[in-house]
């Protein structure tokens, strides 16, 4: 059985679709993987597209959802420094990341963020592998 993960923010817009993207990417053997936010956003940046599809990761079925939209009880939460705006989403495991939201910067700070992101889902991945969470 799968590990049901959600990376949650304010607009499913960025940060935590890159989280989605890349945990598919590198955890499918071990992940269920979901994003929301807590308000409508019209699209996924595309700048967040963009920095993506050069990791080679393609997010044309990612969109901006709810966390209506996605399982009401996850194993872990994962919110992406949204801070005292994040909502409850009961889960065994939660954490926050605390990442800078890229939007409105340039493409440089969309790579770092998405290279920040990477490395923390893969140690998020060794993690549940180590049976750590």
């Amino acid at each position: 059985m799968k590990t049901k993960v959600a990376f949650i923010c304010i607009h499913n817009s960025c940060r935590s679709q890159m989280a989605e993207g890349l945990a598919r990417q590198f955890g499918s053997d071990i992940l269920e993987s979901y994003s929301a936010g807590t308000e409508e956003y019209p699209e996924v940046k595309p700048l967040a597209v963009e920095v993506m599809e050069e990791k080679g990761i393609s997010m044309d079925k990612q969109y901006p959802k709810l966390l209506t939209d996605i399982p009401a009880e996850v194993d872990i939460l994962i919110t992406m420094g949204c801070g005292v705006e994040c909502p409850y989403v009961p889960a065994r495991h939660r954490e926050d990341w605390g990442l800078e939201d890229p939007s409105g910067g340039p493409i440089e700070d969309f790579r770092d963020t998405r290279d920040l992101i990477e490395e923390k889902v893969k140690d998020l991945i060794e993690r549940i592998k180590n049976k750590e969470i």
